[in-house]
């Protein structure tokens, strides 16, 4: 089968096979990723994201359900913890959106994060180029909730959701420096609960030192009654507008290609570096050197790369 012929013809099998064939970096991905890249760029990628026990998997059901009544062809990558017992991903996600995964105009991915300590899988970039081609409108990108390191859905999406709910008190503060300056459009779900209107106001008070030059919208929504959903989805579309409009939008692809080409070159390095007994054994005697005082950190780096040919 030709992978990326039944690609461009929406085959959900070719998707998945490409798909898993980067995470796995069988032989030939970098060949198939090549090609793929010239015919990607049409989707608009949405990134949710937000502290564990936010209903972030029950908000993005709800906003793609409602986009699935205007026709539009939509894809989900659930990035979840990677199990450490399989090494596979742990579905929680695709169990919440089983009703979504029998629609046809959806595709369900759900992506490990093998370790990755940006919160994102490293196939998550070549898994949206993918899904792209596959003919995807939207792409979401449903992120894992684990802190600060959160900030990396920014180099993927071009809309950030952020999802909050009431009872956060002290937990918001904690997050401000790193997660609260990530938000295009705020979410605070659960809104039936007590506190509601009092974590709005205190987003609304931290955006209002926000050095964005569009002040982000904060939105109350209630997702398992389906409740603020259009009003989020209107928000999201404005974004993208205002993106558009001041351009924003080619020079905030501009800055993700930059990182994306950065981390294909640390990649490169490291497994030169990893996959060359000669080069690990230096590393090793290095290392002790350092741990001995004999040589500084900086002085080994220098060492090392002198002796990797690229």
């Amino acid at each position: 089968m030709d992978l990326l012929q039944e690609l461009k013809k929406h085959n959900k099998r070719a998707a998945a096979k490409l798909i898993t064939m980067v995470e796995n970096r069988n032989p030939g991905y970098q060949e198939a990723l090549k090609d793929i890249h010239k015919l990607s760029g049409n989707a608009y990628v949405v990134g949710i994201t937000g502290p564990p026990g936010a209903g972030k998997s029950t908000l993005t059901d709800k906003l793609v359900k409602e986009l699935r009544k205007k026709g539009k062809q939509i894809a989900i990558i659930a990035v979840d913890p990677t199990s450490p017992f399989t090494g596979g991903s742990i579905l929680g996600d695709r169990i919440r959106m089983n009703d979504l995964s029998l629609d046809a105009g959806v595709f369900i991915r759900s992506m490990g994060t093998r370790g990755h300590l940006g919160g994102l899988s490293e196939s998550t970039k070549a898994a949206i180029k993918i899904l792209d081609v596959y003919g995807a409108e939207y792409i979401f990108v449903e992120t894992v909730g684990v802190g600060q390191s959160e900030v990396e859905i920014v180099k993927n999406a071009d809309t950030t959701v952020m999802v909050l709910v009431p009872g956060l008190g002290d937990d918001i503060q904690a997050i401000k420096a790193g997660i609260m300056e990530i938000g295009d459009v705020f979410v605070i779900n659960k809104a039936d609960r007590e506190g509601a209107n009092r974590t709005k106001a205190e987003i609304e008070m931290m955006l209002d030192f926000s050095n964005k030059e569009k002040r982000p919208s904060v939105q109350m929504a209630v997702a398992v009654d389906n409740k603020g959903i259009i009003e989020i989805i209107d928000e999201i579309e404005k974004h993208k507008e205002y993106l558009i409009d001041t351009n924003k939008f080619h020079h905030n692809r501009i800055e993700s290609t930059k990182e994306e080409i950065v981390e294909i070159i640390k990649g490169y390095i490291l497994d030169k570096i990893f996959n060359n007994q000669h080069i690990n054994e230096e590393l090793n005697q290095l290392t002790k050197d350092v741990v001995e005082r004999n040589v500084d950190p900086y002085t080994a780096g220098d060492l090392l790369l002198k002796n990797i040919k690229l």
